[in-house]
């Protein structure tokens, strides 16, 4: 590729010709604001807050949608180009409800740092104060909030859920002032092909979209005497939990997520990791059936509920590929009122399970009528990783500062195989890994398949040779899918994952979340698995116990009735 030179700031830089001069400016770390800018997303242009001056012309650009060009001489931070900034911010403000202390996104919102920086201030807003918007909120969904007022139109709603998870479930409608980003034919949020995987929230500036909160739910039940309240985390916080305490990307903080949770409350502190090696347990064998020509191939895992609900949807003729096991939360929920309880000599009735999630989908996972399995609710309450920082420091605990912790012993012992659940291709890799020892009594070596797009790789098991793929985005998984569809490939083994790098990824993880940050996670957690004693599912000690004890055998009565379920088509709209 051509390369261009031109000046910044009195900066002479060469780039790719087909470089924006805000991807010029970045290269000399000079900080443009923006706010409708993506790093994975299509260019918009669209809030003109990146604006920049050509020395040459006199004319202002919008940095994030301007391609360099040779000799061009460009100031960041000429008075023409920061008047401009701060007056686009104010008109956006100018009709946004000033609600900040209140707001689900104080202190994270990327408006209101940028009024901070800009140096603007209420006099600036009041003198060009508008009329506001007067939306309902929909509070309908049962994992997402849409707050139309303080939507400020910046498009990477709509773009992430067409470009990248190819669900296409919101965008704009009406022109000028009345402009609004809406659901397909203005549906709640509960009505429509939506598949809560919270991408839209992840890249939301503001508090437009954001997570149905059951924080007060957890709170209310920390307090409540009559109950024994356990919790589990997912694999993938432990890799990612810390950016919300200002440590670095990907740093594992296992033992002080644990610490901490026994600071606030919680009468018993287990790993969804343990259920991740059930999982395998029960999926593996699941997969071995098929090979032996007990089901369809290919096998399609279920362990992603904005997966699931996207496939009932758009891929109903696939779902008996599916399997049938539950994910790790709900199969860890069924045994917190089943197994810990008769172990422990507690009343279910008492028990109160929270799982601590990186996906907002996990909250309509847990109301699916069909995905209890005890006598009760299985999951009472999920929190993100987000809520779960919120209410650390809500209880002002100094996380940094915390001592290393140990997981409760009865459902918290785990394998590098159900850490790596966390990142797409983990589910893959620990299935398989089970699958060929079972067969051979060889380990597997890595599969390797990467953290990002659709990849396939083949195993070699005895005399077969297993196809195995995954996708991660259900954009991704469309392509892939649509394949399957056509009997253009022939794979064994297909994961799918809803979120960009699987779980990592999820629509409850710290913001900002772009894909260098996901691949920096991902190798935090197979820096867990790297450095594990056991790496195998079958080989956990207390999953050994769970089967001679309680379950029986895999796939078998107690196991099918307690672990697995079934799924529905969904209308496509």
């Amino acid at each position: 590729m051509s390369k261009v030179k031109l000046t910044i700031d009195k900066q002479i830089i060469e780039v790719d010709s087909d470089a924006s001069v805000l991807e010029a400016a970045k290269e000399l770390g000079i900080d443009i604001p923006t706010l409708c800018y993506h790093p994975d997303l299509s260019l918009h242009g669209a809030c003109r807050v990146c604006m920049v001056e050509d020395e040459e012309s006199g004319k202002l650009l919008a940095s994030c949608a301007t391609p360099v060009r040779e000799g061009m001489i460009i100031s960041t931070r000429s008075m023409k180009a920061r008047r401009a900034r701060r007056r686009n911010v104010e008109l956006l403000l100018a009709n946004h409800p000033n609600d900040c202390l209140g707001c689900d996104r104080n202190n994270h919102c990327e408006l209101q740092e940028i009024t901070y920086e800009l140096g603007i201030r209420s006099q600036d807003v009041e003198r060009v104060s508008g009329e506001k918007r007067v939306h309902e909120l929909d509070t309908t969904g049962p994992a997402l909030k849409r707050d139309p007022n303080k939507c400020i139109l910046c498009g990477r709603c709509v773009r992430i859920c067409e470009e990248v998870q190819g669900v296409s479930a919101l965008q704009f409608t009406n022109r000028g002032f009345d402009s609004i980003v809406v659901t397909a034919f203005d549906l709640p949020q509960a009505e429509i092909n939506c598949a809560n995987c919270g991408q839209c929230a992840t890249v939301c500036p503001v508090a437009a979209i954001t997570e149905l909160s059951e924080i007060e739910k957890v709170w209310a039940a920390l307090e409540d005497n009559d109950k024994h309240v356990i919790v589990q985390t997912a694999p993938s916080v432990q890799a990612t939990l810390g950016e919300e305490f200002g440590m670095e990307t990907g740093t594992v903080v296992t033992g002080k997520m644990v610490a901490a949770l026994r600071r606030m409350g919680f009468d018993q502190v287990f790993s969804t990791d343990f259920a991740a090696d059930l999982t395998i347990m029960e999926e593996g064998n699941e997969f071995l059936k098929k090979l032996n020509g007990e089901g369809e191939l290919p096998h399609i895992t279920s362990c992603c509920p904005g997966w699931v609900k996207y496939a009932e949807h758009n891929f109903s003729d696939l779902l008996p590929h599916l399997s049938s096991a539950k994910s790790p939360m709900q199969m860890f929920s069924a045994l917190g009122k089943t197994y810990y309880p008769e172990q422990a000599g507690i009343d279910p009735e008492k028990i109160y399970t929270v799982a601590v999630m990186p996906c907002t989908a996990k909250k309509f996972e847990k109301d699916r009528e069909e995905i209890n399995g005890s006598d009760f609710k299985d999951t009472d309450a999920v929190l993100t990783t987000r809520e779960f920082a919120r209410m650390i420091k809500e209880m002002g605990i100094d996380f940094k500062d915390l001592p290393d912790e140990e997981y409760d012993e009865l459902m918290g012992e785990s394998t590098g195989a159900g850490t790596i659940f966390g990142t797409t291709g983990g589910v893959a890799e620990a299935a398989v890994r089970t699958v060929k020892e079972e067969l051979t009594g060889e380990a597997l070596e890595r599969l390797n398949l990467g953290f990002r797009g659709v990849n396939h790789a083949e195993v070699k098991i005895g005399d077969r040779l297993i196809k195995v793929a995954i996708a991660n985005g259900l954009g991704n998984a469309e392509k892939l899918l649509e394949r399957v569809r056509a009997g253009e490939c022939d794979f064994d083994f297909i994961e799918v994952m809803a979120c960009p790098h699987g779980c990592v990824g999820g629509g409850g993880q710290p913001r900002p979340a772009t894909n260098e940050k996901k691949d920096k996670r991902a190798q935090g957690l197979a820096s867990i698995d790297d450095s594990s004693k056991i790496r195998k599912s079958h080989e956990n000690p207390q999953i050994v116990k769970l089967y001679k004890e309680f379950l029986g055998e895999p796939l078998g009565g107690e196991s099918h009735h307690l672990l697995h379920t079934k799924y529905k088509a969904r209308p496509k709209n």
